[in-house]
């Protein structure tokens, strides 16, 4: 299992292998503009850079905006497109508990560039509230505003996809390990597992990273880390569910709530 549990909320994944991705990171920092410029070398982990699309990244900490991340962030999420232009999307994993949540796009060297956002309402799926089906480990959050602006309108925001063949294109996967205050990325092409689930071989994903986007090479998030045993029993091999009409359902039915 990827995940330790952290009361009040779970979703920090794979604790162990820190010191090896720090090394990781130090070996493979001279790798960050090729990554970040296009597809760059495949299943390599790199510091990700500071830039438009990885604004719209960030982490997720216990607490109100207002206490500004002193709980600790635990799990990552994205902002995607919506009509309420105030969406997130996770794994479902990161949201089993009670408390108040904020969101921090762009969190880089353990500040928020563009501030903390208080988290007003969850959308979990079925499959999920009923019986923790690892096909079904996707969320939505809705954000509250923030000084008169939604999350959206301060960073942007990627598509949603899903019914998306899994290995189409390759996917960016980025996302917060827990002791870190930056976050990580690796590019690599998704392989199967079965019809509802998909993995990548990306080094350096541990515990705090569920939840990351698998963003696609039309800019649309496809997975995010997650799914089979909630994302994996090690840093380097990360899972998803493969978004269908669950997911699909589940994000209209966020969209429609503003």
């Amino acid at each position: 299992m990827k995940r330790t549990r952290v009361t009040p909320f779970a979703g920090a994944r794979r604790p162990a292998l820190l010191g090896a991705v720090a090394v990781l990171l130090a070996v493979t920092t001279s790798s960050v503009a090729a990554a970040d410029d296009g597809p760059g070398p495949f299943g390599v982990t790199v510091q990700a850079a500071a830039n438009a699309r990885t604004a719209r990244i960030g982490a997720l900490f216990h607490g109100a905006a207002a206490d500004r991340g002193r709980d600790g962030h635990f799990c990552t999420a994205s902002v995607v497109h919506s009509t309420g232009r105030d969406l997130l999307v996770t794994a479902a994993h990161c949201l089993d508990g009670d408390g108040r949540l904020s969101f921090a796009p762009g969190y880089r060297e353990g500040t928020a560039p563009h501030g903390f956002w208080d988290v007003r309402r969850v959308f979990l799926p079925g499959g999920w509230t009923d019986g923790r089906h690892e096909d079904s480990d996707v969320a939505f959050v809705a954000l509250d505003e923030r000084d008169g602006r939604r999350v959206e309108d301060a960073v942007g925001g990627n598509a949603f996809a899903a019914h998306r063949a899994t290995g189409a294109t390759a996917v960016t996967v980025t996302g917060y390990p827990r002791t870190a205050g930056t976050a990580v990325t690796c590019t690599d092409k998704p392989t199967a597992v079965s019809g509802t689930q998909q993995r990548i071989a990306c080094p350096g994903f541990p515990g705090g990273t569920s939840g990351s986007p698998w963003v696609n090479g039309d800019g649309a998030v496809v997975g995010v880390i997650g799914g089979r045993e909630e994302g994996g029993r090690t840093a380097d091999v990360s899972y998803s569910a493969v978004f269908g009409t669950e997911a699909a359902d589940l994000y209209e039915r966020a969209d429609s709530a503003g």
